[in-house]
């Protein structure tokens, strides 16, 4: 089938705040879902990593090549322990959300995905107050999107959509270790 190319720009009259959180796989691919079916409608993203600062993602080759999408990684190269948070690890994640409010507040992009914020809120990296005060100066016309396991309460309440992914089995539990491709 003949690549069709995109839709004519539809800007949102209202953009949204969607949240998906939960124990399940699935967070970040259904925000990726989103920006697929946003790109193909001409509207402009930006996606803000936090705490997945060189970790490559594969998600993030074919990104770098769609016309209207950025995005920007913030983090330590190692994983964040919740129960000894360090300082730079903190200010990784300050970064990516002064990053996420510079480009919401742009007018250069119609979504702003920031992943992993709800564990990063949650982890105590940033504070809830802070992701509750991007949320209330987000641009009527702009949707946001949130990803992360742990979503704090007070961010499921902003939220207009909340989409909670449940494990239910994984394969992780019979040794089966993340997959370039299909995890990452």
């Amino acid at each position: 089938m003949p690549l069709l190319g995109p839709l004519p720009r539809q800007p949102f009259g209202k953009g949204l705040v969607e949240l998906y959180t939960g124990t399940g796989k699935g967070k970040t691919t259904a925000a990726l879902g989103v920006v697929l079916r946003a790109v193909a409608h001409g509207l402009r993203v930006h996606i803000v990593y936090f705490m997945k600062g060189d970790t490559r993602y594969g998600e993030q080759e074919i990104l770098s090549r769609l016309p209207g999408v950025s995005f920007a990684k913030f983090g330590q190269p190692s994983f964040v322990d919740p129960k000894n948070v360090k300082e730079e690890e903190k200010e990784e994640a300050r970064r990516a959300l002064a990053e996420a409010r510079r480009a919401m507040l742009s007018g250069r992009y119609d979504l702003i995905v920031l992943d992993e914020v709800n564990v990063a809120a949650a982890w105590k990296l940033i504070s809830v107050e802070e992701v509750l005060h991007l949320i209330r100066d987000k641009p009527e016309e702009v949707e946001l999107i949130l990803t992360g396991r742990y979503a704090p309460a007070e961010l499921v309440e902003a939220a207009d959509l909340v989409t909670e992914m449940m494990e239910v089995k994984h394969p992780f539990q019979k040794g089966v270790m993340a997959r370039p491709g299909i995890d990452y």
